[in-house]
């Protein structure tokens, strides 16, 4: 069949929303005083709670395999099953949205997630473990694009900018909250209880969320599904969050199973590109990239989230590995970042409808190129005070960041394909986030590598500071070979420190990069257009 155009599909959907007397989101009166507020609230904490559990359990990794008896590397398929299992279901929100309504399927996505939660804290073994994760990744994939969605049908217009303000806020801290969170758990409880928290937030969200929202069901369609689409996505999204998992362990494309992973993942892109682009009932509506601002916004927000993910996952590893911090002092460092976020997130959120939001996101750009720029500055000596000024002004970039690309992204769509483009963004930028942890970390530890193997030149047998060095460990009562791997641990810190320093400098200079990219979204064509609210309520 011929695909269809953006505009041919949105007609046909209205049509045939017409027919079945189908309530759009517009049609629906924005919430009011406290409904509203806790509406915010409970919708909030789902997303929280879903996002914290992408992180939390990162550094609770050694603690868990040692309990369940298997090796580290084994441990890291926690983090890997639910990944794959999220990044499969989070674009599938459109299609299963239509078929089971919106609030009905946040509310069991939200049930299962918590459901999945205590069965993981409950697990005897690794096997089981690893299943449950599968289930709680596959379950949480609606959440956020639903939120999202909910969110913005429950304020008015002129208020959808700070809506996302209170969206985006979550989205952002509890990435960084999650290893804080998770290190505390660890050191001072058991690992279960990373899941056990869950429970009670979760809990608390269905049951506010459904005495809100329930009459505010949106209608269904039958859709029929979509199984060959479904599968190839299985297929593809498996294999390369796999090969993204596995690459650095294994030596990326120098082992047999990478490169196996990395042939399907590409060969299942393009059939399942291929098929969607004929299907009459796309599993992923694919046709939303015809949309220019959609696809320049997800680019520019997704590849901005892989560097600023990156960046995250690498700061506290170095901390950890190589200058002595714990997993909570770590975490601690990183924890400033969301106090200028949660002040300048209201202000962004009640301006966005009067200023172009490239503006935003290109001041957001800057700050973060100035922050990455700032860490690559630091040397194996920098105190706390010094490593928390720039996560301190990491803040003020988190806050312009998210709302102006996501009014941009989502603006001129109609109503009815919020959750379907929310869907297909959200999976594109969590895609990018695993992109840009394994290219960080892969890149921090081969330039390690090649500064461990420039400073070793200059340690010879002849050297003056060397010589100096070796007399005085040998002083302090260490033996030859001890004094040796000391001196090999100070110039692999010093390697490692300069590794990162590479890496917040390239960093920099791509978030400068991506500057021109915002701009080749088109500007707000009037004040009411330029706001999120736009694609609430299908002003364009």
């Amino acid at each position: 069949m011929a695909t269809l155009t953006s505009e041919e599909r949105q007609g046909g959907d209205s049509l045939k929303n017409e027919r079945s007397d189908a309530a759009a989101p517009v049609a629906l009166p924005p919430l009011e005083g406290a409904a509203r507020i806790w509406g915010t609230l409970a919708l909030s904490a789902a997303v929280f709670m879903n996002v914290l559990d992408t992180s939390i359990a990162n550094v609770s990794l050694p603690a868990i395999a040692g309990d369940l008896g298997v090796s580290a590397n084994q441990g890291t398929w926690v983090i890997t099953s639910f990944a794959v299992a999220n990044a499969i279901a989070v674009p599938l929100t459109g299609w299963l949205s239509q078929r089971f309504g919106q609030v009905r399927l946040f509310i069991i996505s939200v049930a299962l997630f918590v459901l999945s939660s205590w069965l993981c804290g409950m697990a005897p073994n690794m096997t089981m473990l690893i299943a449950f994760r599968v289930l709680q990744g596959l379950v949480a994939g609606p959440m956020i694009p639903l939120s999202q969605a909910l969110l913005l049908s429950s304020y008015p217009r002129a208020l959808a900018g700070l809506a996302m303000a209170m969206w985006s806020m979550t989205t952002l801290i509890a990435p960084v909250t999650g290893p804080l969170l998770g290190g505390w758990i660890t050191d001072n409880m058991t690992w279960p209880w990373i899941f056990y928290i869950n429970v009670p937030v979760g809990i608390a969200s269905v049951l506010v969320t459904w005495a809100i929202f329930r009459e505010r069901e949106t209608k269904t369609r039958k859709l029929p599904i979509d199984s060959i689409g479904l599968a190839l996505l299985v297929v593809w999204v498996a294999a390369m969050q796999i090969m993204l998992d596995i690459g650095k362990e294994h030596d990326w494309f120098q082992s047999p199973t990478v490169v196996v992973c990395a042939v399907v993942a590409v060969v299942g892109l393009i059939y399942f590109v291929m098929w969607e682009q004929g299907e009459e009932h796309p599993i992923v509506d694919l046709s939303l990239f015809k949309v220019r601002n959609f696809w320049a916004g997800t680019l520019a927000i997704s590849v901005g989230y892989g560097l600023f993910f990156g960046n995250v996952v690498l700061l506290p590893l170095w901390l950890q590995q190589f200058m002595g911090y714990t997993a909570t002092n770590a975490g601690m460092v990183m924890a400033p970042v969301g106090l200028l976020a949660l002040v300048l997130s209201p202000f962004v959120g009640k301006t966005i409808g009067r200023v172009d939001p490239r503006w935003y996101a290109t001041f957001a750009f800057l700050i973060f190129a100035l922050v990455l720029w700032m860490r690559s500055r630091f040397n194996t000596q920098v105190d706390v005070a010094t490593l928390m000024i720039p996560t301190v002004i990491q803040g003020v970039s988190m806050a312009f960041f998210f709302i102006p690309l996501i009014t941009l992204t989502m603006s001129g769509l109609s109503p009815e394909r919020i959750p379907a483009a929310s869907g297909l963004s959200n999976f594109v930028r969590i895609t990018a986030g695993a992109v840009g942890t394994s290219v960080s970390t892969t890149v921090w530890e081969r330039r390690a590598s090649l500064h461990h193997a420039q400073l070793v030149e200059n340690i010879t047998d002849g050297s003056l500071p060397t010589e100096l060095f070796l007399k005085g460990v040998g002083a302090s009562g260490l033996d030859p070979t001890q004094a040796l791997a000391q001196l090999d641990r100070l110039v692999n810190q010093q390697a490692y420190m300069l590794a990162a320093n590479d890496v917040f400098y390239a960093s920099a200079a791509l978030f400068l990069l991506l500057i021109p990219l915002v701009w080749l979204a088109d500007g707000p064509q009037n004040g009411a257009g330029q706001s999120g609210a736009a694609a609430a309520s299908g002003a364009h």
